[in-house]
């Protein structure tokens, strides 16, 4: 919701993440309430995040536009599979396109830093499974670094001094899974934050497998219910495409002194 308080207002743009579908989450559009001088459309960020993109050209003084959409959004708790002795560690050099950002480095998730890369070797050791072998990097980080509230530091920093906040084990976990050539990335619900890991089965076929590694031992299964916002740690800006962030913030942009509130709400569960 923009207002035009100080005097006229023109040129606004504005962008918010909005939930999307997954095998775990059903998302359908209940309603749309949107003034006359305000445009909506749609685009997606690294094909895994839906930003809503929302330009005011005109804003005269005293007046309000508002661009609001309200999703009906169905969750799914996930289970751990039944067997785990038919998935394997896949072939880096053979992944889909949309699965290699995942073994790479992100904002604050530094995979290819040569000491994190030596501890999941050490981690991994001489595991032949491949379930034990993700299984091992996720005990590690529960076990050696102490989930505290505080700013966000990083993997390379919480590996370090052994504490982190609850977005910092999930760091130190997702960079230990891609330095051992195993692709991970970081699931986004509100206010919190949880890795899911890549493995292929039997036949070759790709599954996510989520975890939760601050809190509760949820392993290859959650029960984590929250609307999901975004899967991914490296999106492109949508005010500065050369700028890579963790999680596509929310933006207003526009020439005069527009003042603008944020609308987020969970109506039910």
């Amino acid at each position: 919701m923009v207002t035009a308080e100080s005097g006229p207002c023109s040129g606004i743009l504005g962008t918010a993440a909005i939930p999307i579908d997954w095998p775990e989450q059903e998302v359908h559009v209940a309603e749309e309430d949107v003034s006359p001088t305000a445009q909506i459309t749609y685009q997606m960020l690294e094909g895994t995040v839906k930003v809503m993109v929302v330009r005011i050209p005109r804003l005269p003084a005293g007046q309000q536009a508002k661009a609001l959409v309200t999703l009906e959004i169905k969750r799914s708790p996930l289970l751990p599979p039944k067997r785990t002795d038919i998935y394997r560690l896949p072939n880096p050099r053979r992944l889909p396109r949309e699965i290699r950002p995942y073994l790479g480095p992100s904002p604050k998730i530094e995979a290819t830093n040569p000491k994190i890369k030596a501890l999941a070797r050490q981690i991994v050791g001489t595991k032949q499974n491949a379930w034990e072998q993700v299984e091992a990097l996720y005990d590690y980080v529960r076990e050696k670094v102490q989930q505290k509230s505080g700013p966000l530091k990083g993997a390379l920093a919480a590996l370090r001094d052994g504490v982190g906040n609850h977005e910092d084990l999930a760091a130190a976990f997702i960079a230990l899974c891609r330095a051992a050539d195993i692709p991970a990335r970081t699931v986004w619900v509100p206010k919190y934050c949880y890795p899911e890991f890549y493995l292929v089965d039997d036949e070759g076929v790709g599954h996510w497998f989520p975890c939760q590694v601050a809190g509760k031992r949820e392993f290859g299964g959650i029960s984590e219910t929250g609307p999901i916002l975004a899967k991914g740690d490296s999106f492109r800006a949508a005010q500065n495409p050369r700028e890579r962030q963790r999680f596509p913030a929310e933006s207003v942009t526009g020439e005069g002194s527009p003042k603008v509130q944020s609308v987020r709400k969970l109506l039910s569960e």
